[in-house]
């Protein structure tokens, strides 16, 4: 499957981004959506968005011309899903919705055609029950805005088979995204993290403590500034666990249990266990580790900080010509 023939049903923005990547990489696409008009009306909003991104310089010169060989709008559904050997579900996000269009992808597809989801959240192993032959069906959940954002998580069924999980993550892979196997719970990884950190946000704007400005401000300029380097553990293992553990004493007195420690943090401060510092914490590391790891992300920092000015530069001085 060097180059998949493939199709995307739903031409909206995310789907769009998909049609978009995966005809950048040389694959030939097939849009669809609830009708002919709606997919050639995607289509079109494609190609003059791929035209923008190519004179902002974010897509390589030459893309809008690839797109415009690679990707072709259809009539239908079943005329998407005929041919093709990975067919991706990009519908709205209500269950009655992905279930219809999943049912009529899978009675229209070749019996060895791989379908793929894009759900945000619903159970894989529920959407497997409107799919025929449903080892050949799993989660692909990409992130928005698709052509920009690496991550792709990869979610199975406990029906689907190996293989088919394996050939998807070659595919993914070869689009240049970074995959990860992630468990069929609710939100997967993703969104369950991200969703978690709203809530709290959210409770912070109803509490009146922070204004919405006041917060992103503080996120962006702070672990946000990390987390492009770094995971939570490994920025947790970095500041110390006792730290974590301590600063949870005081989040748990003022909030209750809702923001007790995890048992996760406190059996391995238990164990002496706090990170860089000590050589092991969620991690282990040598002095070599925890002496290339401070130096990286001190790096890391200083370079992003760095980009971020020129880019507030940039879009500063494309504000004032467009003034």
């Amino acid at each position: 499957m060097d180059k998949a023939r493939i199709s995307i049903v739903g031409s909206g923005y995310m789907g769009g981004g998909m049609a978009q990547v995966f005809a950048l990489a040389g694959h030939k696409v097939l849009l669809a959506d609830v009708d002919g008009a709606t997919s050639m009306a995607g289509r079109e909003r494609l190609m003059g968005e791929a035209w923008k991104f190519q004179q902002q310089g974010l897509f390589p010169d030459g893309s809008l011309a690839k797109l415009e060989e690679n990707i072709a709008a259809v009539s239908s559904i079943e005329d998407a899903s005929r041919d093709a050997d990975y067919i991706a579900e990009v519908v709205p996000e209500k269950l009655d919705i992905k279930t219809s269009v999943l049912a009529r992808i899978s009675s229209s597809a070749a019996p060895d055609s791989i379908i793929a989801t894009n759900t945000s959240a619903i159970s894989i192993s529920t959407l497997a029950q409107f799919v025929e032959n449903p080892h050949r069906f799993l989660g692909v959940h990409w992130m928005n805005p698709a052509p920009f954002v690496p991550s792709v998580e990869l979610i199975p069924s406990a029906q689907t088979s190996t293989s088919v999980l394996e050939t998807v993550e070659l595919i993914i892979n070869d689009l240049g995204k970074v995959t990860t196997r992630v468990s069929d719970s609710a939100g997967f990884v993703s969104n369950r993290l991200q969703f978690a950190l709203f809530r709290e946000a959210a409770l912070i704007v109803e509490e009146e403590l922070a204004t919405p400005d006041e917060i992103d401000e503080v996120v962006s300029n702070s672990f946000g500034f990390r987390l492009p380097f770094f995971g939570p553990f490994a920025i947790a293992d970095m500041a110390g666990l006792d730290v974590y553990a301590g600063a949870y004493e005081t989040l748990q007195s003022a909030f209750g249990d809702r923001l007790a420690p995890p048992s996760l943090l406190t059996d391995l401060v238990a164990q002496g266990k706090l990170g860089v510092k000590t050589g092991e914490g969620f991690r282990s590391y040598d002095a070599t580790e925890a002496g290339e790891l401070a130096e990286r992300r001190n790096r890391s920092y200083a370079a992003l900080s760095s980009l971020r000015d020129d880019l507030d530069a940039q879009n500063a001085s494309s504000t004032g010509s467009a003034g």
